[in-house]
């Protein structure tokens, strides 16, 4: 894993350090998908729009019976005319620019877009016309988060997936890590911790202020059992850490005052021994004090608090296995699969909509603030391109 100054990680652009403050949202930059609800727009929606790269849309509605995709239809446009535009409906558009080699990451700084690909690192510039420069060349970003406060950009990156710190005259190490497999950054009071998921141990760093200006270690636990392929760190009554962590066999947890290690939650499966899972995200619940988890692996959710224990009597069903699941700023959790990406409630697992692909596409969550939801196509013939969802729109509950 890697630390990257950010300062001089765009010195080459003609922008200012503190990025341009005009709204992303510039037509220009993008092409627009606008929700057309079928009461309001439907008469006078015109069939050729419907058939250019459009998304079908089932189940929107506050008022469900429960999560089935087959509650209503509606249309996404991705050329809506002005009046669409202006309604209150959630859109997705999608950038002109296309990508030839495979995204892997991104990381919003200011209003602009960092994307990490398998060649190296680029600015997505989306105050003006949607250029994109090229920052990094010849370097695979497999992971990134922007610590805007002290101007660094976190990575796994290069070909040994180390941590470093690029300080003026290049890359500074982090320890010794190799193997980086997945991290992740939590505010604790007024410390930022740094979660790293190693092949089969987990280092915890914290971010020490100037005159340090870098990440320092805190705590390391070697030789688990399960090997972690996802790192969470929750607070408990704002006085106990623990670190969250997700391996092929299940869910796990490590006290950092007493050091021990054990399992929260292993799927009736995985004991029967018909397969590894795929752990895809670890929601620490809002108005929990830190001590409700929602657990997201294959396509399943489990509710469970940070002893094992099930908290609620719900599994949350995705309609596919999704290839990536994300907990966003809207309160919802969103799951992106081949035919369809679903939004539902993070806290019962209420289905509120789907979009579904008119064709199959793999689509992979890249990174997302307050309504702004970035994802990415995967790499499909020569190019891949990035789209971005505005959710929290007036009458979102009412789709």
């Amino acid at each position: 894993m890697q630390f990257f100054l950010y300062r001089q990680a765009i010195k080459g652009h003609s922008g200012s350090v503190g990025g341009p403050r005009v709204s992303p949202s510039n037509t220009s930059t993008a092409s627009s998908s606008s929700l057309i609800s079928p009461s309001s727009h439907m008469g006078g929606f015109n069939p050729l729009q419907q058939k250019q790269r459009s998304f079908l849309t089932f189940g929107f509605g506050a008022g469900g019976s429960g999560p089935s995709r087959r509650e209503s239809h509606v249309n996404v446009n991705v050329t809506p005319t002005s009046h669409d535009i202006g309604s209150d409906t959630p859109e997705i558009r999608k950038y002109k620019k296309r990508f030839n080699s495979e995204i892997l990451c991104a990381a919003l700084w200011g209003v602009n877009l960092l994307i990490g690909t398998e060649n190296g690192l680029m600015l997505l510039d989306r105050s003006g016309q949607g250029k994109v420069y090229q920052l990094i060349s010849r370097r695979r970003f497999q992971q990134m988060e922007v610590l805007e406060g002290q101007n660094i950009l976190v990575t796994i990156s290069g070909k040994k997936n180390r941590q470093q710190v690029e300080r003026r005259n290049g890359w500074i190490n982090v320890g010794d890590l190799q193997g980086a497999v997945h991290f992740k950054i939590v505010k604790y009071e007024r410390i930022k911790f740094l979660v790293i998921a190693l092949k089969d141990s987990i280092e915890i760093y914290a971010w020490a202020p100037k005159p340090y200006h870098k990440f320092m270690a805190f705590k390391a636990f070697g030789d688990l059992q399960h090997r972690p392929l996802l790192v969470d760190l929750t607070v408990e009554e704002g006085t106990r850490l623990k670190v969250i962590y997700g391996s092929a066999d299940g869910f796990h947890a490590v006290d950092l005052d007493s050091a021990s290690v054990y399992d929260v939650y292993l799927p009736k499966h995985v004991s029967m021994s018909q397969g590894p899972i795929s752990p895809h995200c670890i929601v620490p619940l809002p108005n929990s004090n830190g001590m409700q988890l929602l657990l997201c692996y294959d396509n399943e959710g489990v509710y469970v608090n940070t002893y094992g224990k099930v908290s609620k009597n719900i599994v949350l069903q995705w309609g596919e296995m999704p290839t990536s699941v994300a907990f966003i700023g809207t309160g919802q959790i969103m799951g992106w699969g081949n035919k369809a990406i679903e939004i539902r409630s993070v806290e019962s697992g209420h289905l509120d909509g789907v979009f579904m692909h008119k064709k199959a596409q793999r689509l992979k969550f890249l990174c997302e603030r307050n309504d702004k939801v970035f994802f990415s196509s995967a790499k499909g013939g020569s190019s891949c391109q990035i789209y971005f969802m505005t959710l929290n729109k007036p009458g979102m509950a009412n789709w």
